[in-house]
């Protein structure tokens, strides 16, 4: 007997159908948790302790935090699931926390959203659940997904203001097709919405804010507790290389920061290069962020070549807007992108994330790390 596929994509009932959630213990998470058991699903929580929080850190408007851990539990108990909790503080460390301090030391700007979800959520969590022999892996991100003929494309979620894409680029072809993203269809009110309707104590939880180990938005108090000989006092130039001022650590600073330089001028002035060899900030006026290549590493692409044969779509930061552009793929795994128009204050550290419209949305075809 041929049976109707299920709303994850597999020939089996529901109920023959074991998913693991990976519940953070928000809203999301939990409406997701909360969706899977309602349709029948045998779903496992799993929630992940990444850091060891102080008081200061519980307080503030992050992720993954002790609090968050019990809401979880609550959560499970609710929907009356199996609910674990995986103590991935090391590999946090090691993936996560690590990398994000040297990469400000080395002028750059980076995003430790990607490098969770690439290491501990993505990689980590991805093995654990099939380990458990689950059927798919299932996360409140805000993505699209759609499969055919056995290939998953990601998507850009419907409600852009929510959409997470940007941060899952380095997901493997491998990955996508065992993980589901259910909230991509969804607005976030609907969302809480529904959350209400299943009665979760987390349906009115405000959205977390805040990079989850770092407290209350204050990443330099990170870098100087795991690296304190990094503040270290050095020259701020202009462009033409005159000594303007004196800064008190480069780890203060991001490609295209206004504010803190403390060098006054007519004009505002930005930061334009970040030299980490020589301990130097450079600053000019606004236009010097002017930029229409960029030059990528270590890229992860979703797409076969001929896709990018035309103008893509290329988004420069979390928050930027999609920008049209073409690429050039170089050895190594490098490529340059090539933008129509410039753009002002590409960092190093940040990732360029390609996209292509289609009848289903903007697709996500990959993505690399900027270099310069």
């Amino acid at each position: 007997m041929n049976l109707e596929t299920n709303s994850l994509g597999f020939n089996k009932k529901p109920s023959e159908t074991t998913v693991v959630v990976a519940m953070s213990g928000g809203v999301d998470s939990s409406t997701v948790a909360g969706l899977m058991k309602k349709e029948g699903y045998k779903v496992i929580g799993i929630t992940l302790k990444l850091y060891d929080d102080g008081k200061e850190v519980a307080a503030s408007k992050q992720c993954c935090s002790g609090q968050d851990i019990m809401d979880a539990k609550r959560v499970a108990h609710r929907l009356d699931i199996e609910h674990k909790i995986l103590y991935y503080q090391s590999k946090f460390k090691q993936g996560v926390v690590d990398n994000f301090v040297e990469s400000y030391l080395k002028g750059e700007t980076p995003i430790p959203c990607v490098q969770c979800n690439q290491t501990v959520k993505f990689k980590d969590l991805f093995d654990f659940s099939k380990e458990l022999n689950a059927d798919a892996l299932i996360t409140g991100h805000y993505v699209k997904s759609l499969t055919q003929n056995n290939k998953t494309n990601m998507y850009r979620a419907i409600d852009e203001n929510r959409d997470q894409s940007y941060f899952l680029f380095n997901t493997t072809r491998e990955q996508l097709n065992y993980i589901r993203f259910p909230l991509g269809g969804l607005f976030k009110d609907k969302t809480r919405e529904i959350a209400k309707e299943l009665n979760l104590n987390v349906a009115d939880k405000p959205d977390s804010q805040d990079i989850c180990f770092v407290p209350n938005g204050d990443y330099a108090s990170v870098i100087k507790k795991f690296k304190p000989e990094s503040y270290k006092k050095g020259n701020i130039k202009n462009l033409d290389g005159k000594v303007v001022g004196v800064h008190d650590g480069i780890v203060n600073f991001t490609i295209g920061q206004r504010k803190g330089i403390k060098v006054s001028n007519e004009e505002p002035f930005y930061v334009i290069k970040i030299d980490a060899e020589k301990n130097e900030i450079f600053i000019g006026p606004k236009e010097k962020l002017a930029k229409k290549e960029i030059n990528l590493k270590n890229l992860n692409l979703l797409a076969d070549n001929q896709e990018f044969n035309q103008k893509i779509l290329v988004k420069v930061r979390s928050t930027g807007k999609l920008l049209e552009a073409n690429v050039d793929f170089q050895n190594n795994n490098d490529a340059k992108v090539n933008l129509f128009s410039p753009e002002y204050g590409i960092s190093p550290g940040q990732a360029c994330v390609f996209y292509k419209k289609d009848q289903f949305g903007h697709k996500v075809l990959g993505g690399g790390w900027i270099k310069d």
